[in-house]
């Protein structure tokens, strides 16, 4: 049994992990194309509406990668899950329906037209159908973010007498007071993956000194959003969602800052350190007393629970794995926030494009927002552990009795062949994509 849900985990983190890596890039991207094409509607400057179209472009790769590797995912849930489908599918089933039929059908028609339509419709219809592929893909994050957050705040079901869960009041799903700054959390967090890919790109073609005056659009327009969406992903939605960890789910919380005992007179934040399991304790620390206490209750004295006030069974089954992948989250946030400072200093003193150190700079940390996105959603349900439905519904008793460790242990290795193969296609895609470039601008 232990096998069966380690295998059942294993499939769907890696098959879910590959595929978030598309759509964090298309619910930001879709938002910085919509501003393109505004300021082309403004200015009337040809660069503009090309930079609109090229990143469209991008875009649409991204969002096809999404929908391949999407779909299995809806597969997982009546095969290795299908325990977790029947009780709980009367609920999780209207919001999964309402993403699929209409943010994903809303975001691929108009995606469509605006990739061929722009000459039939004119310009105002063309910025009208990017601004509708921008509101699907974010009313799809929504949906998602909906499903996810009554798994980890329960709210407006009933349970029945056969475990069943049905639902109560359809407007408690989308009132979840986990909903808005998980979902906002969210939205900047791609918004900041979106950023760092657009002026990587213009740090690019300013180095290789081809598609200068493009490679300056992108490095200005992806710093001024980076700068922005790095301040927002820590303050106010970062702290508001530390916040409701600490109120629904206290134990995670104790866990991810790696609280093990209960301090009395205000907890300490762990700024670096080693969850020690045998001793319960963190090794190597370097700790701030009572910030943490400051932070989440604006209380300098205020106790917070640590991992000693809970029973084993209610902690998250992976304290290392959920406590370092806070922390890395946490800690590319703030390298992001200083590298954007960093550029907009420069931009300001009207140096960043002969300053090449900051360019390399910029162009290479591209991975990393991927990663911080990653972790941010691995402390999300590494913290609902052992939940799937948080304090109703465990994990192992959501699994399907019928499919063997064997069967999704084979599955997950065609699927990790059948990923590589994709994320060397999409790779060769954009570089090609990239190395083409914007059309040339007209004089």
């Amino acid at each position: 049994m232990e096998d069966m849900i380690f295998y059942d985990r294993l499939q769907f983190a890696f098959t879910i992990t590959f595929h978030y890596i598309f759509p964090q890039l298309t619910m930001g991207l879709s938002l910085m194309i919509v501003y393109f094409k505004w300021k082309y509607l403004r200015s009337k400057v040809e660069k503009y509406n090309d930079a609109a179209k090229f990143f469209m472009k991008i875009f649409a790769i991204n969002f096809t990668m999404g929908v391949v590797t999407g779909i299995p995912m809806e597969f997982q849930f009546g095969t290795n899950w299908a325990k977790f489908s029947e009780l709980t599918g009367s609920i999780i089933g209207q919001t999964l329906a309402m993403e699929g039929m209409f943010s994903f059908f809303l975001e691929s028609s108009f995606l469509v037209l605006f990739i061929f339509g722009e000459k039939l419709m004119g310009q105002k219809l063309h910025f009208l159908t990017g601004f509708l592929v921008f509101l699907g893909s974010w009313a799809s994050g929504w949906f998602i973010l909906a499903t996810n957050a009554w798994m980890q705040h329960p709210v407006g079901y009933e349970i029945l007498d056969n475990g069943k869960f049905i639902l109560e009041n359809f407007s408690a799903i989308f009132s979840n007071p986990w909903l808005i700054p998980a979902f906002l959390h969210n939205q900047m967090a791609s918004v900041v993956t979106s950023s760092f890919v657009v002026a990587s790109i213009g740090a690019f073609y300013i180095l290789r000194k081809n598609n200068i005056e493009y490679g300056q659009l992108f490095l200005k327009t992806g710093v001024a959003f980076g700068l922005v969406s790095s301040i927002l992903i820590a303050f106010p939605t970062g702290d508001w969602n530390a916040k409701n960890v600490a109120k629904y789910q206290p134990a995670a919380f104790a866990a991810m800052e790696g609280i093990f005992e209960t301090e009395e007179a205000g907890a300490e934040i762990v700024l670096i350190g080693q969850p020690n399991m045998v001793e319960k304790k963190i090794d190597n620390k370097i700790a701030v007393p009572n910030i943490l206490s400051f932070l989440t209750y604006q209380k300098w004295d205020k106790q917070i629970p640590g991992m000693d006030q809970f029973k084993k069974e209610e902690l998250p089954t992976n304290i290392p794995a959920l406590y370092y992948a806070y922390h890395i989250m946490v800690g590319l946030g703030t390298v992001f926030i200083g590298i954007m400072f960093l550029a907009a200093f420069f931009f300001w003193r009207k140096k960043i494009y002969s300053f090449k150190p900051l360019l390399w700079t910029i162009m290479f940390l591209v991975p990393f927002p991927y990663i911080a996105n990653l972790t941010g959603w691995y402390v999300a349900e590494l913290g609902r552990q052992p939940y799937l439905v948080y304090g109703l519904l465990k994990t192992s008793e959501g699994v399907s009795p019928t499919v063997s460790s064997g069967n999704t242990l084979f599955t997950l290795l065609g699927f990790v062949g059948l990923y590589m193969l994709l994320g060397l296609l999409f790779l060769v895609l954009v570089g090609k994509t990239i190395h083409q470039g914007p059309k040339p601008i007209k004089h």
